[in-house]
């Protein structure tokens, strides 16, 4: 991952403008950089305002098109209703902390379960060996196998 901070404007036209790479970028890019680990500051152009969470709700936005929905109506309404003051401090406090409690969560969990797969692979090769070394009858076994070896040899 990248893990990067990159440094947009936004002119008024809608464009937005990389200042690192001196080119225009589209939402789509805008996007993929950001799932790249990158994080993305959008500062207009004009008024010098920090655009960022317009750009990045605008993306979202993008994206739900092609799924037909973003949130559930019922909180649709909610936000549309209570406006930035409650819904604003919500999102800024608890859901955050809730989707970075989960994806910690799922992150230990697929290591879990790595750690899981890995140790049953070694137990199964140290099962078999085990099968194989615990044949209670081989003992009685081998003492016909002599026995027929020293049969033969004397013939």
């Amino acid at each position: 991952m990248a893990d990067s901070k990159i440094k947009l404007k936004k002119y008024a036209n809608r464009r937005l403008y990389d200042m690192a790479k001196s080119q225009y970028v589209t939402l789509a890019q805008v996007s993929e950089m950001i799932r790249e680990g990158n994080q993305v500051e959008v500062i207009d152009a004009k008024t010098k305002e920090d655009v960022t969470a317009f750009i990045l709700t605008q993306i979202l936005l993008e994206e739900s098109k092609h799924k037909n929905t973003l949130l559930p109506l019922p909180l649709l309404h909610l936000i549309i209703q209570y406006g930035d003051n409650l819904l604003g401090e919500f999102f800024e406090k608890h859901l955050q902390q809730t989707l970075n409690a989960y994806l910690q969560y799922k992150a230990s969990v697929e290591d879990q379960f790595k750690k899981m797969l890995d140790m049953g692979m070694g137990s199964r090769e140290m099962a078999q060996k085990a099968v194989s070394n615990l044949n209670p009858f081989q003992s009685f076994f081998n003492q016909f196998a002599d026995s027929k070896e020293s049969k033969e040899e004397k013939e």
